[in-house]
């Protein structure tokens, strides 16, 4: 269990470090509005990634325990998924893109930014995917409904974490070129992380359909 939390882990980390729409809804506001309105965008969505992980444990649980064979199916779209972020990252590497961060000016309560946060999240259908393929991972090593759903806090925190060091960067003005230049770095990470991910999970896959 704590080798595939671990492995999971740094999947995730690399997957939330890298740029996205969670990094620019903290960054624009940490840009245009400081500190604590950008925290508070952290904060939802690190409860939007709650909702996601509980919702698909439940959800692939109930359906591997319905239908067994169903975890193969759900082993090879998985890991193909894993695979298409980490080539796609590989890729962004490579052309050294980033996303584009502007401040978005607009005073923003604390309700409304977690709100704003909340939303990010929930409301990307490539969240939802990312975290299917984690949870399948961890039932594809043989973790229980319950294990699995243990990770949701794991990777909450992380994405607390990471996305709170981002709010305070940004608010500070000290992110800039420093950004720029570690974000090829992050893709990079994200693209192994996710590629070992994946292609562990269809190589487990093809042996269990073998037998």
């Amino acid at each position: 269990m704590i080798e595939a939390f671990v492995l999971t882990w740094l999947g995730v980390l690399a997957a939330q470090a890298s740029p996205g729409p969670n990094l620019v809804a903290v960054a624009s506001v940490a840009l245009a509005e400081g500190r604590r309105p950008a925290t508070m965008v952290v904060a939802g969505i690190a409860a939007g990634m709650l909702v996601w992980s509980l919702g698909t444990t439940f959800g692939l649980g109930a359906l591997v325990a319905a239908f067994p064979l169903s975890l193969l199916a759900m082993k090879l779209v998985g890991g193909g998924y894993l695979l298409f972020l980490g080539l796609r990252a590989a890729r962004a590497t490579w052309r050294g893109r980033s996303a584009a961060i502007r401040p978005d000016h607009g005073a923003l309560t604390d309700g409304a930014a977690f709100r704003r946060g909340l939303l990010v999240v929930l409301t990307n259908p490539k969240a939802v995917l990312m975290w299917a393929a984690v949870a399948t991972f961890l039932f594809g090593q043989g973790l229980g409904s319950v294990q699995v759903l243990a990770f949701g806090p794991v990777g909450a925190l992380s994405g607390f974490a990471v996305y709170g060091t981002y709010a305070w960067l940004f608010s500070t003005g000290l992110a800039g070129r420093t950004y720029v230049r570690f974000a090829r770095w992050v893709e990079g990470a994200f693209a192994a992380a996710f590629g070992v991910m994946g292609g562990s999970l269809i190589l487990s896959g093809l042996r269990e359909a073998r037998q």
